[in-house]
C-alpha cells in the first residue's frame, strides 16, 4: 500500500502531532507499506494529518482535487483540533468538510469526538485511538529528594488556553508556601520569577527530568487529545487537570479536577500518593498498530 500523508516530522521537541507523524512514518514502513509527502499518481491511502497548509503545502483543497480525479483512493482524517482549544472560529467548519469526504475518521479522544459529532459529522465510520508514548523514555524514576512537593508542568505550545492563568497562580502559591516548588518545563510567555523554568525538552531528557516530580498540574482548557497527560501518567506522577481540560479529564479521570484556586490548592494538600489516573499508558506501537489496522481494512 502507498499511503501519502500531509506532514512531515520534525526532529526535537515539537509537540504531540510531532510524535504520532514520527510514528507513523516509522511502524507503516515496518509493516511493508510506502510512506510519502507527495501526491502521487499511484496513491492508494491519503491520511490527513492537518487539513492545513504545512511541510508538505498539500491542504484539503489538494486532497479534494485528487479525490475527484481519483474516486478510488481511500482517505483516513486523524481528528486533534477543534475551534475551543484556541479560540479560533473556523476550524470546526473546515474538519467538517474533510469530514464529507473522508472514509473514515480517527479521533485522538472520546471528548474531541463527541464535541465534533454533536455539531454534525459527515463521516459515518469513525474510531477514538488514544495517542501512543515512549516507554522506555516516560516511565517511574527517583524523585527529587528536598523534603518538598514538588509540582511540575510541560507545554510545547506557549498558547495562554494551556493554562497560564494556573501556572502564574502557582508561581505565586509557592512563594507563599515553601512547602511545594514549582517547575514549568517548555514554552511560556510569562516569566514565571519564583518558579524553575526550563528550556523545551524532548524524549528520553524529557522523560528524566519529568519524572523526578511529586505531582503534575495542567490547567489547559478544552484539549482534544494531550500528550502531556499522556506523559505525565506514563511517568507515574499523579496528575491532576482542570475541569474543562477536555481530553485531559477523560485521561486523567473526572476525580482528579479542579474548577478554581482554591480546589487546586485542597487537591495539593490533599494526600497526593491516593490519585488515581485513568490513562493507561502504551506503546506507540500499540497505537500504530489500532491505526495500520483502520488503514488495512479501507
Amino acid at each position: 500500500m502507498k499511503v501519502f500523508i500531509n506532514r512531515v516530522p520534525v526532529d526535537g521537541p515539537w509537540g504531540g502531532g510531532n510524535l504520532f507523524l514520527k510514528a507513523f512514518y516509522d511502524q507503516f514502513k515496518k509493516k511493508g507499506h510506502t510512506v510519502t509527502p507527495h501526491l502521487e499518481d499511484d496513491i492508494d491511502l491519503i491520511f490527513i494529518q492537518d487539513p492545513r497548509y504545512g511541510s508538505t503545502n498539500v491542504s484539503i483543497n489538494e486532497i479534494y482535487n485528487f479525490k475527484k480525479r481519483f474516486p478510488n483512493v481511500k482517505i483516513m482524517h486523524r481528528v486533534n483540533e477543534c475551534d475551543a482549544r484556541k479560540n479560533t472560529n473556523n476550524m470546526n467548519a473546515m474538519l467538517r468538510n474533510c469530514s464529507l469526504i473522508s472514509d473514515h475518521t480517527i479521533f485522538v479522544s472520546n471528548w474531541i469526538k463527541d464535541h465534533h459529532l454533536s455539531l454534525g459529522w459527515g463521516c459515518k465510520n469513525h474510531s477514538v485511538v488514544y495517542n501512543g508514548v515512549d516507554l522506555n523514555h516516560f516511565q517511574p524514576r527517583k524523585k527529587i529528594d528536598n523534603n518538598k512537593i514538588n509540582i511540575v508542568t510541560h507545554h510545547w505550545s506557549n498558547n495562554p488556553m494551556k493554562g497560564l492563568d494556573y501556572y502564574m497562580f502557582l508561581n505565586e502559591y509557592v512563594r507563599s508556601d515553601d512547602k511545594f516548588t514549582f517547575t514549568y518545563i517548555g514554552n511560556c510567555k510569562k516569566s514565571l520569577d519564583n518558579s524553575m523554568m526550563i528550556r523545551p525538552l524532548h524524549g528520553l531528557e524529557l522523560g528524566e527530568e519529568l519524572s523526578k516530580y511529586d505531582v503534575y498540574v495542567s490547567g489547559t482548557r478544552y484539549d482534544p487529545g494531550p500528550n502531556h497527560i499522556i506523559e505525565s501518567v506514563a511517568c507515574g506522577i499523579p496528575t491532576i487537570v482542570y475541569s474543562e481540560g477536555g481530553g485531559a479529564v477523560e485521561f486523567a479521570g473526572e476525580e482528579n479536577v479542579f474548577s478554581s484556586e482554591s480546589e487546586l490548592v485542597d487537591l495539593l494538600n490533599s494526600n497526593i500518593s491516593l490519585i488515581k489516573n485513568k490513562y493507561k499508558p502504551y506503546s506507540w506501537q500499540s497505537c500504530m498498530a489500532k491505526v495500520l489496522e483502520v488503514a488495512e481494512n479501507l
